[in-house]
């Protein structure tokens, strides 16, 4: 469950469950108290969603680097990318809205982990890779409560 607030609210986590020393790869959710960086929305599918993070309209070229032996490790990149990325215009819609967690950003550690983020759920609130994810009502409540302050707990 993901409190926010007074909201308790169901979520998905990832299917390595949570863990303490998290690697690239493993599905595992980090344990920890993370920020929120800000994060991206698919104009094409959704209005702007309301929240005082700062939030940019997605582009078909966007992507998000998870080779740990690249300079951009878990970033964003542009595509195609010449060493592995994530695309963050997905078929899947799970990509509609999706918000950085400040995890394994500054400093970044090759191997430990990237592309962490709260992002609209798969049906039936099925497992992550790693990520939080809500049904998409329920994000867009939660980026109406948070802002570059907030603080998410991971226990």
């Amino acid at each position: 469950m993901l409190r926010c607030g007074n909201l308790t609210l169901p979520c998905a986590l990832g299917r390595g469950g949570i863990v303490s020393r998290k690697r690239e790869g493993d599905g595992a959710t980090p344990r920890g108290v993370f920020r929120f960086e800000g994060g991206y929305f698919r104009p094409d599918a959704r209005r702007r969603p309301q929240s005082s993070l700062r939030l940019v309209a997605t582009r078909r070229h966007d992507g998000w680097c998870d080779a740990a032996d690249d300079r951009n490790y878990n970033r964003r990149v542009s595509l195609p990318y010449p060493k592995s990325a994530e695309r963050l215009w997905r078929d899947d819609r799970q990509y509609d809205v999706v918000v950085v967690i400040g995890y394994n950003r500054r400093p970044r550690r090759r191997e430990a982990g990237s592309a962490i983020f709260l992002h609209v759920a798969r049906e039936g609130l099925r497992p992550t890779e790693g990520c939080v994810a809500l049904a998409y009502r329920d994000v867009l409540k939660v980026l109406a409560r948070i802002g570059p302050e907030t603080r998410l707990v991971i226990v």
